[in-house]
Formats: structure tokens, C-alpha cells, sequence
């Protein structure tokens, strides 16, 4: 997540939400949910995770060595699962960094021959914040939590629908460079697709879901009173998967990261789910935020629980995530 500086015990924000919603708890639904038979293997999500934030990535920072070996590791996955680079490779240049730098773009082209002119976009930032400048027997900043877990969770839901074809509409799957850097990756990115006009429906961006919160629901999402998001990602899972937490309002982390590129220019439903929660962990941007204190249970069936959600998305004959008024 691009740097919190709300978070410096300093520095105070006095910009809140205008959200009426009074309680934490999403809208719950009876509506039936599909009925995925798929399941996402812990030994999968825990070795993607383990190598995405090891100590030979360095940190990942954009423009780096390290960040270099987590493109590869991407589009090696995308290969693998037999996913197509969106452009001519599965590297997308940033326009707007010195140094080489690329997100890592692939497409599930959608079954339906109308429907698949329109895309979901499921996306992460594989970058960090990379070494430590000053002397110290950790430097290294692993960012599993920030975001290799957003990251492994959107290359598993890659490969549900690489494997079952579940999608009439096509599928975006985006890695974002550059997040940590001022969100330049997916600014970048949407400069170019908005001049190939770009039949954007919606975009579910994943960020930092390495453990669990004590609440009454799995996640939040950012920007919650924006588009009816939420309260249809509730009935597509029939659980209360999703809600609102007081906190994402008062920080405006809708505005903090890659969603807010999307939503800035096109103008659809595109925001961020998390489970971070500011109580939950405590290394944010920190040499400690590594693999070891992730929860892969919970990355897991966080996974499993979104699956209904993304697949109604991609399927539903109407677009029925739309902003609020």
C-alpha cells in the first residue's frame, strides 16, 4: 500500500468520510449464491506467498534487481497457466519512471461473443519498498503482507478461471509496478487503455489480506459507499463477506491505492479490498511485514469465499456493480 503517513504518531489527518453507514457490518442477502466446486490449495497460496517475499527479492522496490526476479517469477505463473499477455508481451512499460519498470498484464479472453468485450480487472502491486538505507541486521523490507498476499490471492483466482473458463466477460489480470512510488504503475496503465477504449465493467484491486480481523466480517472494501460493490459482493457470496470499516473512510485509503487510477479514468466501480485493519498488524512498511507471520489459512479461504463473487462478476448478463448516486 502506497506509504500511510497518517501512521507517523506525529502527523494528524482531520479529513473524514461523508458515509452515513453507522455500523461496521455489510448489508447481509438470501440470495442463493453459485456454488463454486473449485478449491484453492493452502500449499499453493503458501508457496507463491513464501517466494514472492523471500529475501531474494530484496524488497522488491520498482526499478530494482529484486523487483526484476518477481516480474519473471509473474509471468512465468501466467505461462504456466496457459494466460496470454494483454499486449504484445506480459510486460507493460511504465511511461512515467526513469528506469525500466513493467506491470505484468495477462487476459482470460471471456466466453461470451458479447460479453467479452467488457472486462473485470483483478489486479495487486507486486512492488515494495525494498532495502533498509541505514545499517541494521534486517534491511530487507519483504512486504508479504504488503501486497505479495494481494498478489498471490489474484494469481489464484487467474488460474480458477484459467482452468475452468468461468468468465463471459474478459478477464484483466494486472500485477502494478510503481505502487509504492505514487501509484505509477496503474496510472501508467490506464493511460494506455484509455486510448484503446477500454470497455471497463469493474475492478476488484487486492490489498493486504496476509491475516484476519476479529469482526463479523471477512474484509472491507475501500471507497465503500461509492457503488453498491459490497452489498453485491454479500449476495453473490451469501455471507457477509464484506463491510465497512470506520477507518478506511477516515483515511481515504480509496484514494491510496491502484483502484484510484482505474476509478479516476474511467469512472466505474474500481476498489480495493483488505483485511488490514490497523489493529491486526503492526509492521506495516516495516522489515518485519514477512512471510512467517501471514496466515495461510486465512489468505486461503479468503480466496475461496471471493471466487462466487469474481464469477458472478464476470458472468452476470447486466452490469450490476454500479456507483452510487
Amino acid at each position: 500500500m502506497r506509504k500511510l503517513y497518517f501512521l507517523l504518531p506525529f502527523i494528524f489527518l482531520a479529513c473524514k468520510s461523508g458515509t452515513s453507514t453507522s455500523n461496521e457490518s455489510g448489508a447481509k442477502t438470501d440470495s442463493k449464491p453459485i456454488e463454486i466446486s473449485y478449491k484453492v490449495k493452502e500449499s499453493e497460496i503458501s508457496d507463491f506467498l513464501k517466494y514472492l517475499s523471500s529475501d531474494e527479492l530484496e524488497g522488491r522496490e520498482t526499478g530494482t534487481q529484486g523487483i526484476e526476479k518477481a516480474a519473471v517469477f509473474l509471468e512465468d505463473c501466467l505461462k504456466k497457466n496457459k494466460i496470454k499477455p494483454y499486449f504484445k508481451t506480459y510486460r507493460d512499460t511504465l511511461t512515467n519512471f526513469d528506469s525500466p519498470a513493467f506491470n505484468i498484464v495477462g487476459v482470460i479472453e471471456g466466453t461470451d461473443p458479447e460479453l467479452k468485450k467488457e472486462f473485470v480487472v483483478l489486479s495487486a502491486h507486486y512492488d515494495h519498498i525494498g532495502l533498509e538505507k541505514k545499517e541494521q541486521a534486517d534491511k530487507i523490507n519483504n512486504g508479504a503482507n504488503d501486497d505479495a498476499s494481494g498478489v498471490t490471492s489474484v494469481a489464484a483466482m487467474a488460474k480458477y478461471f484459467s482452468e475452468t473458463k468461468a468468465n463471459k466477460r474478459s478477464i484483466l489480470i494486472v500485477f502494478f509496478a510503481g505502487e509504492e512510488k505514487g501509484l505509477l504503475g496503474s496510472k501508467s496503465l490506464v493511460e494506455k487503455l484509455k486510448k484503446q477504449n477500454f470497455n471497463l465493467y469493474t475492478q476488484l484491486n487486492i490489498e493486504m489480506i496476509g491475516v484476519p480481523m476479529k469482526r463479523d466480517y471477512l474484509a472491507y472494501i475501500t471507497g465503500f459507499d461509492k457503488s453498491n460493490m459490497a452489498q453485491k459482493i454479500n449476495e453473490y457470496t451469501g455471507k457477509n463477506t464484506i463491510g465497512f470499516l470506520p477507518k478506511e473512510a477516515e483515511y481515504q485509503l480509496f484514494y491510496r491505492s491502484d483502484n484510484y487510477s482505474f476509478f479516476q479514468a474511467f469512472g466505474k466501480p474500481c476498489q480495493s479490498l483488505s483485511t488490514f485493519d490497523f489493529e491486526n498488524f503492526d509492521y506495516y512498511h516495516h522489515v518485519s511485514d514477512e512471510f512467517k507471520l501471514m496466515d495461510i489459512p486465512h489468505i486461503t479461504a479468503f480466496t475461496q469465499e471471493l471466487l462466487p463473487a469474481v464469477t458472478k462478476i464476470a458472468v452476470s448478463p447486466t452490469q450490476e456493480i454500479t456507483m452510487n448516486k
